[in-house]
Protein backbone atom coordinates (compact mmCIF):
# COMPACT_ATOMS: atom_id res chain seq x y z
CA UNK A 1 0.00 0.00 0.00
CA UNK A 2 1.23 3.49 -0.82
CA UNK A 3 2.27 5.66 2.11
CA UNK A 4 -0.25 8.21 0.88
CA UNK A 5 -3.19 5.78 1.27
CA UNK A 6 -4.40 4.54 4.66
CA UNK A 7 -7.00 1.82 4.17
CA UNK A 8 -8.81 -0.54 6.50
CA UNK A 9 -11.55 -1.06 3.93
CA UNK A 10 -13.49 -4.31 4.24
CA UNK A 11 -11.66 -5.67 7.26
CA UNK A 12 -14.84 -6.04 9.32
CA UNK A 13 -13.28 -4.47 12.40
CA UNK A 14 -15.31 -3.51 15.46
CA UNK A 15 -13.53 -0.41 16.72
CA UNK A 16 -15.07 0.65 20.00
CA UNK A 17 -12.22 2.30 21.89
CA UNK A 18 -9.08 4.26 21.26
CA UNK A 19 -7.12 1.12 22.09
CA UNK A 20 -8.92 -0.80 19.36
CA UNK A 21 -7.79 1.71 16.74
CA UNK A 22 -4.27 2.51 17.91
CA UNK A 23 -2.57 -0.69 16.59
CA UNK A 24 -3.69 0.30 13.09
CA UNK A 25 -2.20 3.76 13.46
CA UNK A 26 1.25 2.66 14.56
CA UNK A 27 3.98 4.00 12.29
CA UNK A 28 1.65 6.24 10.29
CA UNK A 29 2.81 9.69 9.29
CA UNK A 30 -0.46 11.67 9.11
CA UNK A 31 1.13 14.41 7.02
CA UNK A 32 1.72 11.95 4.16
CA UNK A 33 -1.82 10.58 4.05
CA UNK A 34 -3.81 11.73 1.00
CA UNK A 35 -6.56 9.09 1.11
CA UNK A 36 -8.26 7.31 3.99
CA UNK A 37 -10.68 4.40 3.43
CA UNK A 38 -12.61 3.00 6.38
CA UNK A 39 -15.59 1.31 4.71
CA UNK A 40 -16.78 -2.06 5.93
CA UNK A 41 -15.85 -1.56 9.57
CA UNK A 42 -17.89 -0.26 12.50
CA UNK A 43 -16.60 2.56 14.66
CA UNK A 44 -17.75 3.78 18.07
CA UNK A 45 -17.50 7.14 19.79
CA UNK A 46 -14.14 6.73 21.55
CA UNK A 47 -12.49 5.27 18.45
CA UNK A 48 -13.95 8.14 16.39
CA UNK A 49 -12.31 10.65 18.69
CA UNK A 50 -8.95 8.96 18.11
CA UNK A 51 -9.61 8.93 14.37
CA UNK A 52 -10.48 12.62 14.48
CA UNK A 53 -7.06 13.38 16.00
CA UNK A 54 -5.44 11.60 13.05
CA UNK A 55 -7.60 13.53 10.59
CA UNK A 56 -6.66 16.85 12.13
CA UNK A 57 -2.98 16.07 11.57
CA UNK A 58 -3.54 14.87 7.98
CA UNK A 59 -2.67 18.18 6.36
CA UNK A 60 -2.66 16.76 2.82
CA UNK A 61 -5.83 14.67 3.00
CA UNK A 62 -7.78 14.63 -0.28
CA UNK A 63 -10.18 11.67 -0.03
CA UNK A 64 -12.10 10.80 3.14
CA UNK A 65 -14.06 7.59 2.58
CA UNK A 66 -16.24 6.71 5.54
CA UNK A 67 -18.96 4.72 3.78
CA UNK A 68 -20.57 1.94 5.84
CA UNK A 69 -18.88 2.62 9.19
CA UNK A 70 -21.81 2.51 11.64
CA UNK A 71 -23.27 -0.98 11.21
CA UNK A 72 -24.71 -2.19 14.50
CA UNK A 73 -24.26 1.15 16.26
CA UNK A 74 -26.90 2.69 18.48
CA UNK A 75 -28.67 5.80 17.24
CA UNK A 76 -27.28 7.55 20.33
CA UNK A 77 -23.69 6.76 19.28
CA UNK A 78 -23.81 7.85 15.65
CA UNK A 79 -24.24 11.63 16.10
CA UNK A 80 -21.29 11.80 18.50
CA UNK A 81 -19.03 9.73 16.26
CA UNK A 82 -20.11 11.63 13.15
CA UNK A 83 -19.53 14.97 14.90
CA UNK A 84 -15.94 13.97 15.74
CA UNK A 85 -15.19 13.00 12.15
CA UNK A 86 -16.92 15.94 10.43
CA UNK A 87 -15.52 18.55 12.81
CA UNK A 88 -12.01 17.24 12.15
CA UNK A 89 -12.60 17.77 8.41
CA UNK A 90 -14.34 21.14 8.68
CA UNK A 91 -11.23 23.26 8.06
CA UNK A 92 -9.43 20.79 5.78
CA UNK A 93 -8.55 22.91 2.73
CA UNK A 94 -6.85 19.99 0.95
CA UNK A 95 -10.01 17.84 0.97
CA UNK A 96 -11.52 16.96 -2.41
CA UNK A 97 -13.98 14.15 -1.61
CA UNK A 98 -16.12 13.06 1.34
CA UNK A 99 -18.01 9.77 1.16
CA UNK A 100 -20.54 8.95 3.89
CA UNK A 101 -22.69 6.57 1.83
CA UNK A 102 -24.36 3.44 3.20
CA UNK A 103 -24.60 4.78 6.73
CA UNK A 104 -28.23 4.50 7.82
CA UNK A 105 -28.13 7.42 10.24
CA UNK A 106 -31.38 8.91 8.93
CA UNK A 107 -32.72 12.40 9.38
CA UNK A 108 -32.10 12.31 13.13
CA UNK A 109 -28.33 12.34 12.70
CA UNK A 110 -27.72 14.88 9.95
CA UNK A 111 -26.95 17.90 12.14
CA UNK A 112 -23.29 16.83 12.75
CA UNK A 113 -22.65 17.29 9.02
CA UNK A 114 -23.97 20.84 8.86
CA UNK A 115 -20.83 22.70 10.10
CA UNK A 116 -18.68 20.78 7.62
CA UNK A 117 -21.03 21.35 4.67
CA UNK A 118 -21.43 25.02 5.51
CA UNK A 119 -17.85 26.00 6.27
CA UNK A 120 -15.63 23.68 4.22
CA UNK A 121 -15.72 25.22 0.78
CA UNK A 122 -12.71 23.35 -0.58
CA UNK A 123 -14.25 19.92 -1.22
CA UNK A 124 -15.58 19.08 -4.67
CA UNK A 125 -17.27 15.68 -4.31
CA UNK A 126 -20.02 14.76 -1.82
CA UNK A 127 -21.31 11.19 -1.68
CA UNK A 128 -24.38 10.57 0.49
CA UNK A 129 -25.98 7.50 -1.00
CA UNK A 130 -28.37 5.25 0.96
CA UNK A 131 -28.46 7.13 4.25
CA UNK A 132 -32.21 7.13 4.95
CA UNK A 133 -32.29 10.92 5.10
CA UNK A 134 -35.99 11.41 4.39
CA UNK A 135 -37.42 14.78 3.32
CA UNK A 136 -36.57 16.55 6.59
CA UNK A 137 -32.96 15.35 6.65
CA UNK A 138 -32.60 16.24 2.98
CA UNK A 139 -33.76 19.80 3.64
CA UNK A 140 -31.21 20.22 6.45
CA UNK A 141 -28.30 19.13 4.24
CA UNK A 142 -29.47 21.05 1.17
CA UNK A 143 -29.82 24.22 3.26
CA UNK A 144 -26.27 23.74 4.55
CA UNK A 145 -25.00 23.54 0.97
CA UNK A 146 -27.03 26.63 0.09
CA UNK A 147 -25.46 28.53 3.01
CA UNK A 148 -22.03 27.44 1.79
CA UNK A 149 -22.71 28.78 -1.70
CA UNK A 150 -23.88 32.10 -0.29
CA UNK A 151 -20.76 32.40 1.87
CA UNK A 152 -18.55 31.74 -1.16
CA UNK A 153 -20.39 34.40 -3.13
CA UNK A 154 -20.05 36.90 -0.28
CA UNK A 155 -16.31 36.25 -0.29
CA UNK A 156 -16.14 36.78 -4.04
CA UNK A 157 -15.21 33.17 -4.75
CA UNK A 158 -16.72 30.61 -7.07
CA UNK A 159 -17.96 27.37 -5.54
CA UNK A 160 -15.71 24.31 -5.74
CA UNK A 161 -18.60 21.83 -5.62
CA UNK A 162 -18.58 19.55 -8.67
CA UNK A 163 -20.33 16.29 -7.76
CA UNK A 164 -23.33 15.47 -5.57
CA UNK A 165 -24.45 11.86 -5.19
CA UNK A 166 -27.54 11.49 -3.02
CA UNK A 167 -29.57 8.46 -4.11
CA UNK A 168 -31.81 6.03 -2.24
CA UNK A 169 -32.59 8.55 0.48
CA UNK A 170 -36.40 9.00 0.31
CA UNK A 171 -35.90 12.70 -0.36
CA UNK A 172 -39.36 12.99 -1.96
CA UNK A 173 -41.00 16.22 -3.11
CA UNK A 174 -40.62 17.74 0.34
CA UNK A 175 -36.89 18.31 -0.01
CA UNK A 176 -36.64 18.85 -3.77
CA UNK A 177 -37.06 22.67 -3.70
CA UNK A 178 -34.26 22.95 -1.12
CA UNK A 179 -31.93 20.82 -3.24
CA UNK A 180 -32.89 22.84 -6.33
CA UNK A 181 -32.02 26.09 -4.56
CA UNK A 182 -28.67 24.67 -3.41
CA UNK A 183 -27.77 23.42 -6.90
CA UNK A 184 -28.70 26.75 -8.49
CA UNK A 185 -26.67 28.69 -5.93
CA UNK A 186 -23.54 26.64 -6.56
CA UNK A 187 -23.90 26.62 -10.35
CA UNK A 188 -20.63 24.70 -10.76
CA UNK A 189 -21.89 21.13 -10.77
CA UNK A 190 -20.64 18.58 -13.29
CA UNK A 191 -22.37 15.48 -11.91
CA UNK A 192 -25.63 14.99 -9.99
CA UNK A 193 -27.01 11.58 -9.11
CA UNK A 194 -30.30 11.35 -7.19
CA UNK A 195 -31.86 7.98 -8.15
CA UNK A 196 -34.59 6.17 -6.20
CA UNK A 197 -35.74 9.06 -4.04
CA UNK A 198 -39.51 8.97 -4.49
CA UNK A 199 -39.46 12.44 -6.07
CA UNK A 200 -42.62 13.12 -8.07
CA UNK A 201 -43.70 15.64 -10.70
CA UNK A 202 -43.47 18.88 -8.72
CA UNK A 203 -40.16 17.92 -7.15
CA UNK A 204 -38.74 16.77 -10.47
CA UNK A 205 -39.76 20.10 -12.03
CA UNK A 206 -38.08 22.03 -9.20
CA UNK A 207 -34.85 20.07 -9.68
CA UNK A 208 -34.85 20.81 -13.42
CA UNK A 209 -35.16 24.53 -12.77
CA UNK A 210 -32.38 24.48 -10.19
CA UNK A 211 -30.03 22.37 -12.29
CA UNK A 212 -30.65 24.60 -15.30
CA UNK A 213 -28.41 27.11 -13.50
CA UNK A 214 -25.50 24.64 -13.76
CA UNK A 215 -24.33 25.01 -17.39
CA UNK A 216 -21.37 22.63 -17.01
CA UNK A 217 -23.39 19.53 -16.12
CA UNK A 218 -22.12 16.35 -17.77
CA UNK A 219 -23.76 13.51 -15.85
CA UNK A 220 -27.35 13.42 -14.53
CA UNK A 221 -28.98 10.38 -12.92
CA UNK A 222 -32.64 10.68 -11.85
CA UNK A 223 -33.49 6.99 -12.27
CA UNK A 224 -36.62 5.72 -10.55
CA UNK A 225 -38.29 9.04 -9.76
CA UNK A 226 -41.59 10.11 -11.36
CA UNK A 227 -41.80 12.65 -14.18
CA UNK A 228 -45.52 12.36 -15.01
CA UNK A 229 -48.72 10.80 -13.70
CA UNK A 230 -52.43 11.46 -14.05
CA UNK A 231 -51.91 13.71 -17.05
CA UNK A 232 -49.56 16.12 -15.22
CA UNK A 233 -46.73 17.24 -17.51
CA UNK A 234 -44.96 19.90 -15.41
CA UNK A 235 -41.99 17.60 -14.77
CA UNK A 236 -41.61 16.71 -18.44
CA UNK A 237 -41.96 20.33 -19.54
CA UNK A 238 -39.35 21.54 -17.06
CA UNK A 239 -36.81 18.89 -18.09
CA UNK A 240 -37.40 19.36 -21.81
CA UNK A 241 -36.78 23.09 -21.33
CA UNK A 242 -33.70 22.54 -19.17
CA UNK A 243 -31.87 20.19 -21.54
CA UNK A 244 -30.46 22.99 -23.70
CA UNK A 245 -28.93 24.54 -20.59
CA UNK A 246 -26.44 21.64 -20.52
CA UNK A 247 -24.37 21.71 -23.74
CA UNK A 248 -21.69 19.49 -22.16
CA UNK A 249 -24.10 16.74 -21.05
CA UNK A 250 -22.72 13.27 -21.83
CA UNK A 251 -24.78 10.92 -19.60
CA UNK A 252 -28.51 11.07 -18.85
CA UNK A 253 -30.20 8.34 -16.83
CA UNK A 254 -33.98 8.74 -16.71
CA UNK A 255 -34.84 5.04 -16.60
CA UNK A 256 -37.92 4.00 -14.58
CA UNK A 257 -39.12 7.61 -14.51
CA UNK A 258 -42.62 7.27 -16.05
CA UNK A 259 -41.69 9.48 -18.98
CA UNK A 260 -44.76 8.36 -20.91
CA UNK A 261 -48.27 7.26 -20.02
CA UNK A 262 -48.55 5.42 -23.32
CA UNK A 263 -51.19 5.88 -26.03
CA UNK A 264 -48.73 6.81 -28.78
CA UNK A 265 -47.14 9.59 -26.79
CA UNK A 266 -43.60 10.81 -27.47
CA UNK A 267 -42.33 12.19 -24.13
CA UNK A 268 -41.27 15.82 -24.28
CA UNK A 269 -37.82 14.92 -22.95
CA UNK A 270 -37.23 12.37 -25.71
CA UNK A 271 -38.56 14.76 -28.35
CA UNK A 272 -36.13 17.44 -27.21
CA UNK A 273 -33.19 15.04 -27.29
CA UNK A 274 -34.16 13.73 -30.74
CA UNK A 275 -34.42 17.35 -31.86
CA UNK A 276 -30.75 17.94 -31.08
CA UNK A 277 -30.83 19.53 -27.65
CA UNK A 278 -27.62 17.82 -26.47
CA UNK A 279 -25.16 17.05 -29.24
CA UNK A 280 -22.48 15.68 -26.88
CA UNK A 281 -24.77 13.13 -25.21
CA UNK A 282 -22.92 9.80 -25.13
CA UNK A 283 -25.11 7.58 -22.91
CA UNK A 284 -28.91 7.70 -22.72
CA UNK A 285 -30.82 5.36 -20.40
CA UNK A 286 -34.56 5.13 -21.08
CA UNK A 287 -35.48 1.70 -19.70
CA UNK A 288 -38.97 0.91 -18.40
CA UNK A 289 -40.69 4.17 -19.35
CA UNK A 290 -43.82 2.93 -21.19
CA UNK A 291 -42.23 4.01 -24.47
CA UNK A 292 -43.92 2.86 -27.67
CA UNK A 293 -43.34 2.73 -31.42
CA UNK A 294 -43.82 6.48 -31.92
CA UNK A 295 -40.96 7.21 -29.53
CA UNK A 296 -38.67 4.70 -31.23
CA UNK A 297 -39.49 6.39 -34.56
CA UNK A 298 -38.66 9.81 -33.10
CA UNK A 299 -35.29 8.53 -31.85
CA UNK A 300 -34.49 6.87 -35.17
CA UNK A 301 -35.46 9.99 -37.10
CA UNK A 302 -33.35 12.19 -34.84
CA UNK A 303 -30.27 10.01 -34.50
CA UNK A 304 -28.22 12.29 -36.78
CA UNK A 305 -28.97 15.17 -34.40
CA UNK A 306 -27.41 13.12 -31.61
CA UNK A 307 -23.92 12.73 -33.12
CA UNK A 308 -22.24 11.89 -29.81
CA UNK A 309 -24.65 9.12 -28.80
CA UNK A 310 -22.83 5.80 -28.37
CA UNK A 311 -24.99 3.92 -25.89
CA UNK A 312 -28.78 3.76 -25.78
CA UNK A 313 -30.66 1.55 -23.30
CA UNK A 314 -34.32 0.78 -24.05
CA UNK A 315 -35.09 -2.41 -22.11
CA UNK A 316 -38.58 -3.07 -20.72
CA UNK A 317 -40.45 -0.73 -23.06
CA UNK A 318 -43.48 -1.80 -25.10
CA UNK A 319 -42.63 -3.79 -28.24
CA UNK A 320 -38.97 -2.81 -28.14
CA UNK A 321 -37.69 -6.25 -29.12
CA UNK A 322 -39.45 -6.37 -32.49
CA UNK A 323 -39.61 -2.73 -33.57
CA UNK A 324 -37.99 -1.92 -36.92
CA UNK A 325 -36.93 1.53 -35.75
CA UNK A 326 -35.13 -0.01 -32.77
CA UNK A 327 -33.31 -2.28 -35.22
CA UNK A 328 -32.38 0.76 -37.30
CA UNK A 329 -31.09 2.53 -34.19
CA UNK A 330 -29.02 -0.50 -33.25
CA UNK A 331 -27.46 -0.63 -36.72
CA UNK A 332 -26.70 3.09 -36.74
CA UNK A 333 -25.03 2.95 -33.33
CA UNK A 334 -23.06 -0.14 -34.31
CA UNK A 335 -21.67 1.70 -37.35
CA UNK A 336 -20.47 4.42 -34.96
CA UNK A 337 -18.84 1.84 -32.72
CA UNK A 338 -21.64 2.22 -30.18
CA UNK A 339 -24.32 -0.10 -28.82
CA UNK A 340 -28.07 -0.29 -28.26
CA UNK A 341 -29.33 -2.51 -25.43
CA UNK A 342 -32.94 -3.57 -25.98
CA UNK A 343 -33.36 -6.62 -23.71
CA UNK A 344 -32.23 -7.72 -20.27
CA UNK A 345 -30.59 -10.74 -21.89
CA UNK A 346 -28.37 -8.44 -23.97
CA UNK A 347 -27.38 -6.55 -20.84
CA UNK A 348 -26.56 -9.79 -19.02
CA UNK A 349 -24.50 -11.02 -21.97
CA UNK A 350 -22.62 -7.73 -22.03
CA UNK A 351 -21.84 -8.00 -18.32
CA UNK A 352 -20.64 -11.59 -18.81
CA UNK A 353 -18.40 -10.50 -21.70
CA UNK A 354 -16.94 -7.70 -19.59
CA UNK A 355 -16.28 -10.12 -16.73
CA UNK A 356 -14.62 -12.60 -19.08
CA UNK A 357 -12.48 -9.84 -20.58
CA UNK A 358 -11.40 -8.73 -17.09
CA UNK A 359 -10.55 -12.33 -16.15
CA UNK A 360 -8.55 -12.76 -19.36
CA UNK A 361 -6.67 -9.53 -18.73
CA UNK A 362 -5.85 -10.63 -15.19
CA UNK A 363 -4.68 -14.05 -16.45
CA UNK A 364 -2.46 -12.43 -19.10
CA UNK A 365 -0.87 -10.19 -16.49
CA UNK A 366 -0.26 -13.18 -14.20
CA UNK A 367 1.21 -15.24 -17.07
CA UNK A 368 3.52 -12.36 -17.97
CA UNK A 369 4.67 -12.02 -14.36
CA UNK A 370 5.22 -15.80 -14.09
CA UNK A 371 7.23 -15.76 -17.32
CA UNK A 372 9.40 -12.91 -16.06
CA UNK A 373 10.03 -14.63 -12.76
CA UNK A 374 10.91 -17.84 -14.57
CA UNK A 375 13.70 -16.02 -16.39
CA UNK A 376 15.25 -14.77 -13.16
CA UNK A 377 18.28 -16.83 -12.18
CA UNK A 378 20.21 -17.00 -8.93
CA UNK A 379 23.98 -17.10 -9.15
CA UNK A 380 25.93 -18.91 -6.48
Amino acid sequence: MSASVFSLEGKGLKLDTRADLEPWLTGLDPTKIEEIHFGGNTIGVDASLALAELLQKATNLKVADFADIFTGRLISEIPLALTAICDALKDKTSLVELNLSDNAFGGRSVEPMVPFLTHNRAFQVLKLNNNGLGPAGGVVLANALLASARLSKAEGRASNLRTVICGRNRLEDGSAPAWAAAFAAHGTLREVRMPQNGIRMDGVAALARGLAQCPHLRHIDLQDNTFTAGGAVAGLEAWAAALRAWPELTTLNVADCVLSQGAGEVPLVVAALAGGSNAKLHTLQLQNNNLEAETFLALASGIEKMPGLMRLELQDNDGVEDDENVEALALHLKRRGGKLVATDEEEEEEEEDEAEAADAEEKDALDELTDRLGKVGIRG
